[in-house]
């Protein structure tokens, strides 16, 4: 059945103390997760908006299937072992399944992307 999801509607939940961007010196950072396509929603895709507090970053991290993101507000950064790329409002980025990376605001602003993976 079709499914309509209002993300002002969709409840913040907190994740807890986040890597911060290196040289960052304004303490404690956070992230809230929105999630959009919970698991077990469907059969093959994740959804999550992931909201970054300014300075905050996810740390090294791998998936298990490709991670697509859809910048929707603010400024970033996405890396991987050989590159790091700003990104903003409107960019999407492809993240090979197994590919080492990171992902978060820069050390002025904060930054939200929609996160689609593979269901596990």
């Amino acid at each position: 059945m079709m499914r309509v999801v209002r993300i002002a509607n969709v409840e913040h939940i907190p994740l807890g103390p986040a890597a911060a961007v290196p040289g960052w010196t304004g303490g404690e950072v956070h992230r809230t997760r929105q999630p959009i396509i919970p698991e077990g929603e469907s059969d093959f895709f994740n959804a999550s908006i992931v909201n970054f507090q300014t300075g905050a970053q996810t740390g090294w991290h791998r998936h298990s299937s490709d991670q697509i993101l859809v910048i929707t507000t603010g400024n970033g950064t996405v890396a991987d072992e050989t590159h790091e790329v700003e990104v903003g409002v409107g960019d999407v980025v492809q993240i090979k399944a197994g590919e080492n990376h990171w992902h978060g605001a820069t050390a002025n602003g904060y930054m939200g992307h929609i996160t689609i993976t593979a269901s596990d």
